[in-house]
């Protein structure tokens, strides 16, 4: 017989840590304990970082949509032969880092498929194009499926494929393609990207060698509630070992224009009290991370307010562009203005600072 969620709310806000089990109990919750379980979370938000709110400013840079995954829940990517498939050539892409540059940004994320064609010199190229446009940014890239992809196309082992890049001018590394660290899951919403194990493996190299990354995860699809606490479990063990984690980013799926949700394997999306639930839990769960992102691009601003009492303290960033998001159906993806940030900090009596990727404040 479970104990009394009050009881083991208090004992997790007084050190215990939760186990599997319990997340799945706290995840799975459908009545008004709901707002219980997100005030814990909210509760242990300001001890760990008290009432700051962050963001970083950040640019989107999209390089190619031409992707060998084309996994069920993504709307984005195409394949090369597609009318609205597209591959910025490098000048392309360092003009845009320069408008990135004008836009005082201090992050740049180069986002795109995995090209088929790209090998670990296509990602060395596109990261020094970067890296010689704007000095000083940090450029955040490179999914453990694309390093992975990297070292099989040129032939190198993974660790090497991430030297190199670093030596490109790699900042901080992308830890998405995560979606479910599960398997039987990736098989249904990913089956062409990296199995678990490999993108843990690449993320503990990366941490390894001093390079920190972010955590997702992409819920709403296929998954259950036991599949997004083992999730949750494997990222905690890897920041035990590595504590190369800046943040965890729960990225709620966006199905419009999604195979996975046209063809029936997949709900219209999270709910309003599973994108609550996703925040607190993984507040509660992972007590070795201080930060815990809303993705407003996901959520929307008005249910990003509501996560800030739920547990969590980012922004994430400026973005300028989300093709990703507006492709899969996401509507105001693109762009949400410091101003609107500091409004949406200040009504909750909570101050907005902007950070670097890796949360010196600016």
């Amino acid at each position: 017989m479970p104990y009394p969620l009050h009881d083991l709310l208090d004992d997790v806000l007084a050190g215990h840590r939760l186990t599997e089990e319990e997340a799945v109990r706290l995840l799975s919750t459908r009545d008004r304990d709901v707002w219980t379980i997100a005030a814990a979370a909210d509760e242990l938000r300001e001890a760990k970082v008290g009432d700051r709110v962050t963001y970083v400013r950040n640019q989107n840079i999209h390089v190619t949509n031409v992707c060998k995954n084309l996994c069920g829940f993504c709307g984005f990517g195409r394949r090369a032969d597609d009318p609205e498939a597209f591959c910025d050539d490098i000048a392309t892409v360092r003009e845009k880092a320069r408008t990135a540059m004008a836009r005082r940004v201090t992050e740049i994320c180069l986002l795109s498929g995995v090209h088929p064609d790209y090998t670990l010199d296509s990602y060395v190229d596109l990261i020094s194009c970067v890296r010689e446009a704007a000095p000083g940014v940090d450029i955040h890239t490179a999914s453990p499926d694309e390093i992975a992809w990297a070292a099989e196309r040129s032939g190198v082992s993974t660790v090497a494929v991430i030297e190199r890049l670093r030596e490109a001018g790699l900042g901080t590394l992308q830890g998405t393609a995560a979606e479910i660290l599960v398997d039987e899951v990736r098989r249904v919403i990913c089956p062409r990207k990296c199995d678990t194990a490999t993108w843990a493996r690449v993320i503990r190299e990366a941490h390894g060698m001093g390079i920190r990354s972010t955590a997702t995860i992409m819920y709403g699809s296929y998954e259950g509630e036991a599949d997004r606490a083992r999730h949750l479990a494997i990222l905690r063990d890897i920041q035990d070992e590595t504590g190369g984690f800046t943040e965890l980013v729960p990225l709620s799926f966006i199905h419009q224009k999604t195979p996975l949700y046209r063809a029936g394997q997949a709900p219209p999306g999270a709910t309003g009290r599973e994108d609550i639930l996703m925040v607190a839990v993984a507040r509660l769960f992972l007590d070795n991370f201080d930060h815990i992102q809303v993705s407003w691009g996901k959520v929307g601003t008005k249910l990003t307010e509501m996560a800030l009492l739920a547990g969590a303290d980012d922004l994430g960033g400026t973005m300028f562009c989300d093709d990703v998001s507006v492709d899969a159906g996401g509507e105001g993806a693109d762009y949400l203005d410091p101003a609107e940030m500091q409004r949406i900090a200040a009504d909750l009596g909570r101050t907005l600072r902007q950070r670097t990727t890796t949360y010196e404040m600016v």
